[in-house]
């Protein structure tokens, strides 16, 4: 996957200027993909110079000027061959974190339990805005009520993935600092 494909993929949601993009980059994707704005601002001219999207700029009083992007055919035919490509392999965990929790009995644990509170908070955090952004796009209805009306599942899809993926990191984050608590007594 790469960020062109997750760029497409937030622009089904209909036209966005490069600012608005970036926001709703991090409260769509970002439970599985994250990227920042310079990063994106440089895709999208990219993606502009190959016709995959189209930019129109909008005239504003007392702020700069802004480009809206919208995704053009030639977008939506890639988007549909990414969805005919298989992957070739399932993803993998790099975690920088990870590798300090390999070798935490070297030394003292305290920092590495500092950096096991701060994913756990982070976790946190993310998980309850992502069961904001559920509530958001349930409006009141039930799953299934939402699933068999909504225009678009895999937005939902999406966001659950990424709440399961949160409450995973928060369920090992917790058992990684009692086990640790335990040991460092």
């Amino acid at each position: 996957m790469t960020l062109r494909n997750a760029v497409m993929a937030t622009l089904l949601e209909g036209e966005a200027s490069g600012y608005d993009l970036a926001k709703g980059f991090n409260a769509s994707v970002a439970n599985f993909w994250t990227a920042t704005p310079q990063q994106l601002y440089r895709e999208l001219d990219r993606m502009e110079r190959e016709g995959l999207v189209t930019a129109r700029v909008v005239r504003q009083d007392r702020r700069p000027d802004k480009r809206l992007f919208s995704l053009t055919d030639a977008g939506h035919d890639a988007l549909r061959a990414h969805l005919a490509t298989p992957l070739t392999r399932p993803t993998a965990i790099r975690d920088g974190l990870l590798v300090k929790v390999q070798c935490a009995d070297l030394a003292d644990p305290a920092p590495v339990q500092a950096d096991l509170t701060a994913h756990v908070d982070w976790s946190r955090a993310k998980l309850a805005r992502y069961e904001r952004l559920r509530e958001r796009l349930l409006a009141g209805r039930t799953e299934d009520e939402f699933l068999a009306g909504a225009d678009r599942v895999g937005p939902y899809l999406t966001l659950l993935r990424g709440i399961a993926f949160e409450e995973e990191n928060l369920r090992w984050g917790e058992l990684a600092l009692r086990v640790l608590a335990a040991r460092s007594s």
